[in-house]
């Protein structure tokens, strides 16, 4: 029997990205799913959340803007699904994604798939794909101990697994997705999907958490390696990171679907008076 899937979506003032994630899951060919969009102390979002009435969406609001490690926990604990799919506001999800990974799951407790990072540029509100790169490498606990390769968004498992590891862990903040990884890994059975049915947006201003060095990151980066026995790793730039030999090595084949075209949101049309 196929899974009831929680998506737990924390977002905080992005309606228009927000709305073509709604939009990518109103074209999912499985249908057996709840949204949790918990608002983190931005802007109302149920304007956004009318206009799919076909989705099961419920809206947590939350008063003060408590960052996302804290948002994502309280998704999960109001989730009604014995699965849990977790998302970025800002990301999208191919056609079958829930399709492959649901299946996936019949022979394991934890499934991620690959991604295709995406920069965009915004004109009129409505994000314009500006380059893509494949982010497929295979899977390697221990390699996932240098870099890791796993990409949050669209990730699913059981939700059960919080019995076992507890909750994400807000003291590693911006590493939150690598720590709750590492400790899915040592106690579940982790599968990746060779398809890139994921689309992660990636600013080449800076705007994504990733791109930022500084202080605060240093942080939390050593709070992740104390945690987890890790060493001394050094805070680099992302795209100079991939270019590294032992990451370039386990760079995999992965099934591209996506046309490159624009997910265009019933919420930008009804805005822009656009065409849907």
């Amino acid at each position: 029997m196929r899974p009831f899937v929680s998506v737990v979506i924390p977002t905080y003032n992005r309606p228009y990205p927000l709305a073509e994630l709604l939009e990518s899951l109103s074209r999912q060919t499985y249908r057996s799913f709840e949204v949790i969009v918990v608002n983190d102390g931005g802007v109302p979002v149920y304007d956004v959340v009318a206009l799919y009435p076909e989705l099961d969406v419920r809206v947590i609001d939350r008063r003060d803007n408590e960052g996302q490690v804290a948002a994502r926990n309280a998704g999960v604990q109001a989730a009604r699904g014995d699965v849990i799919m977790l998302c970025d506001d800002d990301d999208l999800l191919l056609p079958d994604h829930l399709e492959r990974m649901t299946a996936a799951l019949e022979h394991a407790d934890f499934v991620y798939a690959d991604a295709e990072i995406v920069q965009y540029r915004v004109d009129n509100d409505q994000r314009v794909p500006m380059g893509r790169f494949l982010f497929a490498y295979e899977y390697d606990l221990e390699a996932m101990r240098t870099f890791s390769t796993y990409v949050p968004s669209g990730s699913v498992y059981r939700k059960s697994l919080h019995d076992e590891i507890g909750c994400f862990d807000p003291s590693v903040h911006h590493y939150w997705d690598w720590d709750f990884f590492l400790r899915a890994a040592s106690v579940c059975r982790v599968t990746r999907v060779a398809a890139a049915t994921v689309l992660y947006a990636f600013s080449p201003d800076g705007d994504n958490v990733s791109r930022q060095v500084g202080d605060r990151r240093r942080h939390y980066l050593r709070r992740l390696c104390e945690k987890h026995g890790l060493g001394d790793l050094p805070v680099k730039n992302f795209w100079l990171l991939l270019d590294e030999p032992e990451v370039a090595r386990r760079r995999a084949e992965s099934e591209v679907i996506w046309d490159g075209k624009p997910i265009v949101s019933r919420f930008w049309a009804q805005k822009k008076g656009g065409n849907y």
